[in-house]
């Protein structure tokens, strides 16, 4: 009943598109209406920001009066920022009319288009209001101590010292943050993590902020190390395709213990049959068990440059399901047939039993394909030399596929630490990929390819994994900048293809400007996510596309597994559909959430590691490449992956103007300080709780 009468005051209320007396509203809505009833739908609808209350208690629609809902994201000393559920400019708000709303709040805005410098506005209703949690760190200011977060408020709040939980200046902590009756702030510390100019202090408090979870239910540990102790039965392996004398070996990095895919191969006579077995999790995990529960949770597993928060429990992601060399493991086996040329002409999917003959290594095995590898690491891999000379073989013929089709070929600075006993940076450098690398990423595409392809063509509910083509702001702005670096960009327009930007990239590799313009394409592009609809990938173009192989460190791929070994085992399709129907879209939705929340803790971790690394370089000379343009200076991009900022009060000198693009020009000498040229710069500061840098231009 409830429901149906708040529709009807709703109605009401957009119809006369105006204030009304509670009564007023009583009598419109006729007889049987009841007065507390009414109140209290009127209530539920002030929450749900669809109705309003006047100071003199009439009530109006906040649709009708043009009032929107929003979120506060950033509050400013003596204003803030509003972003709207609609999208658009994120709408400015005095602190006389914020009515103490904090960011994160869910409020109702009244909105005027504002001048040039964007629209302003009005809180009219705070829709879900109470204290805020967030990060920061201790400092002083005028003998006091204050808490200073790390983002959403842009300033200093006074600390509560009854309740400090033993913070102490240059302290990282949590905190919680208060308004009174008149709009003052005030912090209290709910935790104290150690001292803020430590990366991995900060890590810590990166991941609590991010909510990320990090120990295990006791009920989880104890299905894990109970299904550890279970171990692999002969029971298990009735109906499995054995492939125990086979040669199928791994190849991971030298740290990684959660090994999820081997492979293997053998040359046909007009081509070859690719082998991608990976670790079958789903045998072992069932919907809706603790693990489960768990896993769907957290969704990924995280990777910081000091630890690995795991998806599962170590018994399972690094014993039970790892395919460890030498020991029996249950596997899910794709085969793929490809032409000579490195055409996919035919696939299979079947549940098999691996034991893996060697734990191969990145580094090892770019060694062995470049003939430099010693004698003792060619006898290790002896078993498996003609095999890589045909994966390798294989895998050349994909990769150039790939390229021809269009897809993107980023150069990405991936960064690499090197930690000492304590989690302080040692080293900072960018990762360096290898053909090993290469040959292991293209194979696990065609796998994953083929699974796409397989439920697709079956009919059956999926998690595919997409990507969208760039927004139309986005292309230009890239057009932008690649024509200001002296790029043909007719083709970067809307509705380009892949292979319009592809061939951009392989332009811009032949100049000094390659990593630059792929940095700024990355940007340039949208995020791939988890969906129920196969509307392809973009970035790899390609029409169908998963995420198949690395079920112990994502959930969707778990997702998938079990809707595969169901179509194995030919299940029915209404059933698969009463099945996954739903679940597909949870399952999807979910995992695109806990990527971008770990992606995003990862990003801030690494952030926060540079600047403890350039800590210890302060006053040292760099080189760099200025990467990006703003109005209060430029971004430098040194070698070792670290960006930092030079203000324009740390220019070299004469009188510098922003062009309001891609350089700041000397009016005097017409040098420029631009987007693409490089530059001396010397470290001047680095706040490590931030995660920034701070450069001045080396004299």
């Amino acid at each position: 009943m409830n429901e149906e009468l708040k529709q009807r005051i709703i109605e009401i209320l957009d119809s006369e598109k105006c204030t009304l007396k509670p009564e007023t509203l009583l009598k419109l809505l006729g007889k049987g209406a009841d007065l507390p009833e009414m109140e209290n739908c009127i209530r539920l609808l002030e929450r749900e920001g669809k109705v309003v209350r006047t100071k003199k208690g009439r009530v109006l629609s906040a649709a009708a009066a043009g009032f929107v809902p929003a979120e506060i994201v950033t509050l400013c000393r003596g204003f803030a920022f509003a972003k709207l559920d609609e999208g658009g400019d994120d709408v400015f708000v005095h602190w006389h009319d914020l009515q103490n709303a904090l960011p994160r709040n869910k409020v109702l805005l009244s909105v005027n288009p504002g001048d040039l410098k964007g629209p302003s506005g009005k809180v009219v209703s705070v829709l879900s209001s109470g204290p805020l949690e967030l990060t920061g760190e201790i400092l002083g200011r005028r003998g006091r101590l204050e808490f200073v977060p790390d983002s959403m408020i842009r300033f200093g709040i006074p600390l509560d010292r009854k309740t400090s939980a033993g913070a102490e200046y240059g302290d990282k902590v949590m905190a919680r943050v208060t308004c009174n009756r008149y709009g003052e702030l005030s912090a209290r510390v709910l935790k104290s993590y150690g001292r803020a100019d430590s990366a991995k202090v900060c890590a810590d408090s990166i991941v609590d902020s991010a909510g990320i979870p990090v120990e295990f239910d006791p009920k989880v540990l104890e299905e894990a190390r109970e299904l550890q102790r279970r171990g692999i039965t002969s029971d298990d392996l009735k109906g499995r395709l054995d492939l125990r004398d086979k040669i199928i070996f791994t190849i991971d990095g030298e740290d990684a213990k959660d090994l999820d895919d081997a492979v293997s191969i053998e040359r046909l006579e007009d081509g070859y049959l690719l082998g991608v077995h990976i670790c079958d999790v789903s045998h072992f995990i069932k919907g809706g068990t603790p693990l489960d529960n768990s896993a769907f949770e957290r969704g990924t597993s995280v990777y910081f440059a000091d630890r690995v928060i795991p998806m599962f429990p170590p018994e399972i992601s690094n014993d039970l399901c790892s395919l460890n060399s030498g020991q029996d493991k249950l596997t899910f086996s794709c085969f793929i047939e490809f032409d000579e040329k490195g055409k996919m002409r035919s696939f299979e999917f079947v549940k098999s039993v691996i034991n893996s003959c060697v734990r191969g290594v990145y580094s090892e095995v770019n060694e062995i394909i470049a003939g430099t590898a010693g004698p003792e690491t060619l006898k290790k891999y002896e078993k498996v030399l003609g095999s890589l000379e045909i994966m390798n073989e294989l895998a050349a013929k994909l990769k150039s596929n790939s390229l021809m089709r269009g897809t993107l070929d980023i150069v990405t600075t991936e960064s690499v630490f090197t930690l000492d006993k304590d989690g302080s940076p040692l080293e900072v450098r960018a990762r360096q990929s290898g053909p090993a690398q290469e040959l292991i990423e293209e194979f696990m595409i065609s796998a994953n390819v083929a699974a796409a392809l397989y439920a697709r063509s079956a009919g059956a509910p999926f998690v595919y994994r997409i990507h969208e083509p760039p927004a139309p702001e986005k292309i230009q702005a890239l057009a932008e900048t690649a024509k200001f670096l002296g790029f043909d960009t007719r083709r970067i327009r809307e509705g380009l293809r892949s292979s319009d930007l592809s061939a951009l990239l392989e332009a811009a590799k032949k100049t000094k400007y390659g990593l630059l313009i792929s940095h700024n394409l990355l940007r340039s592009l949208a995020k791939a996510k988890y969906s129920a609809d196969p509307v392809g990938h973009f970035g790899l173009s390609l029409a169908d596309y998963c995420h198949f192989t690395s079920p112990i460190r994502r959930y969707p791929d778990l997702s998938i597994h079990r809707i595969l070994t169901d179509l194995v085992a030919g299940e029915r399709m209404d059933k698969l559909e009463k099945r996954y129907g739903d679940f597909v879209k949870r399952s999807a939705k979910k995992s695109t959430e806990c990527e971008i929340r770990a992606m995003s803790a990862e990003r801030q971790c690494e952030d926060c590691y540079k600047a403890e690394y350039m800590l210890k370089h302060i006053g040292k000379r760099f080189t760099g490449v200025i990467s990006s343009v703003m109005p209060y200076g430029v971004y430098v991009l040194l070698e070792n992956t670290v960006e930092g900022l030079v203000r324009v009060e740390d220019f070299p000198p004469g009188n510098f103007v922003f062009d309001g693009n891609f350089a700041f020009v000397d009016r005097g000498s017409g040098r420029q300080l631009a987007v693409g040229e490089t530059m001396d710069v010397v470290v001047t500061g680095a706040n490590v709780s931030l995660g920034q840098v701070d450069m001045s231009a080396a004299l």
